[in-house]
């Protein structure tokens, strides 16, 4: 039986000492925003519908107010997440996810599904690296 032939896209990653392509750069600057240590923690929980930021800070077990606050105005800044402050005494200031913030749920949840699904064969590969039989390619 003949193999049907595709066309194969250019790889992404750029030849040497070239800077990478835009999709690349829009790729990298999105997988740099969500690959930090609390991003995808504070979409999950903002996925439940807009909190305070103490809220925030309840939820996800070990996030400085530090770390929150940079994490919330990155966000803010790519327009994933909308902060409003009320005029109220004591001030309240709610965040939400904006509707680009809530298009990126569906495809971090199914690379949560990927992670848990490869979980053991990840595991297997970093075991036998950590143990000398895969070593890096020369």
């Amino acid at each position: 039986m003949e193999a049907a032939v595709q066309a194969v896209e250019p790889p992404l990653a750029p030849e040497h000492g070239t800077p990478p392509p835009e999709p690349c750069r829009l790729v990298l600057d999105i997988l740099n925003r969500i690959g930090d240590k609390w991003t995808v923690m504070v979409i999950g929980t903002l996925s439940n519908g807009p909190m305070r930021f103490n809220a925030i800070l309840r939820a996800i077990s070990g996030i400085s107010h530090r770390m929150l606050t940079l994490t919330l105005r990155g966000l803010e800044q790519d327009g994933l997440v909308k902060r409003t402050a009320y005029a109220t005494i004591p001030p309240k200031v709610e965040y939400e996810l904006t509707e680009l913030g809530l298009s990126l749920i569906e495809p971090l949840r199914a690379l949560g599904e990927w992670a848990v699904r490869n979980q053991p064969a990840i595991a297997a590969a970093r075991a036998r690296f950590g143990a000398g039989t895969a070593g890096p390619s020369q």
